[in-house]
């Protein structure tokens, strides 16, 4: 055998030789971690909090926007490439479901008819969701006595169920008569003095009436308390907890980072939406 084919031979070797130490060591690695989204990890979901929208600009306000704001609000975020949820979303999330890219919420507190009126149809044009919690009473009463002026009027029963059977909207509880602050209570909140059995049945009756007025009147029971005014006590979530609630909405201005534990769903923060300032500047300050 002469020097040339020796080397050759010897070459083969050596590369079947790293070849195969090559394959041991690939084995040893271990596996490739999976992308799935562990429990302690999670996704950022920022809430967006709105209440009136009328046409009349000596309306306008922190509480109030215009029907032409909001258009450009769901603009920005379909431009930007949002995906509005609703709180189902969030519960399925937490059990294990998924979440679209870049999640977002917009939520409507009190039921006004004007959220029919004028957001309700941008919704669909836009093909955005909200979640929408009206105050049980004003519900029932402008369902017995029917009146669409848009300054003050609140949504009826059959347009709640309208916009229900759109898939645009999810309907939540904010009490059946415990959006007022007075000297007595401030929202559904513990008075000062008050025993914890006192508060706790005043709680627990006014948010089963509208479970069960909600759920009557549109089939639909609710999985999240909407706090009016956004007024807590320390002993309000357990009560809560008891009688079934999966989530609850607040007012803090800040963002949510939703994990698997469906313990994160309670305390959500929201961005409140005022008049007065841009889509642009808005989601800048909000979103980064």
């Amino acid at each position: 055998m002469n020097i040339r084919i020796h080397k050759r031979i010897v070459g083969v070797i050596v590369l079947i030789l790293a070849a195969v130490i090559g394959l041991g060591i690939c084995c040893l690695r271990p596996p490739v971690q999976s992308t799935a989204v562990r429990p302690d990890e999670g996704i950022e979901v920022p809430i967006l909090m709105y209440h009136g929208i009328l046409k009349d600009k000596k309306l306008q306000g922190k509480y109030v926007i215009s029907p032409d704001l909001f258009e450009s609000d769901l603009k920005y975020l379909k431009d930007h490439g949002y995906n509005t949820i609703v709180m189902q979303d969030l519960i399925d999330y937490t059990h294990g479901g998924s979440l679209p890219e870049k999640p977002i919420m917009i939520t409507f507190d009190d039921g006004y008819y004007n959220n029919y009126l004028y957001a309700f149809p941008l919704l669909k044009q836009y093909e955005s969701k909200m979640v929408f919690s009206p105050i049980g009473r004003y519900a029932d009463q402008y369902s017995e006595h029917p009146d669409t002026r848009a300054s003050y009027a609140h949504a009826n029963w059959d347009m709640i169920n309208e916009m229900i059977r759109s898939g645009y909207v999810e309907v939540q509880n904010h009490s059946y008569n415990m959006h007022a602050n007075t000297k007595e209570r401030n929202g559904a909140k513990k008075k000062k003095g008050e025993s914890i059995e006192t508060y706790k049945k005043v709680l627990t009756d006014d948010v089963t009436l509208a479970q069960n007025t909600i759920k009557q009147h549109t089939g639909w029971t609710p999985t999240t308390f909407t706090y009016p005014f956004g007024a807590i006590s320390d002993v309000s979530l357990d009560i809560l907890k008891e009688m079934g609630f999966e989530a609850t909405l607040t007012c803090a201005s800040k963002s949510n980072y939703i994990t698997r534990d469906p313990e994160c769903l309670y305390g959500l923060n929201r961005f409140l939406r005022p008049n007065g300032i841009s889509s642009e500047q808005y989601f800048a300050n909000i979103l980064g």
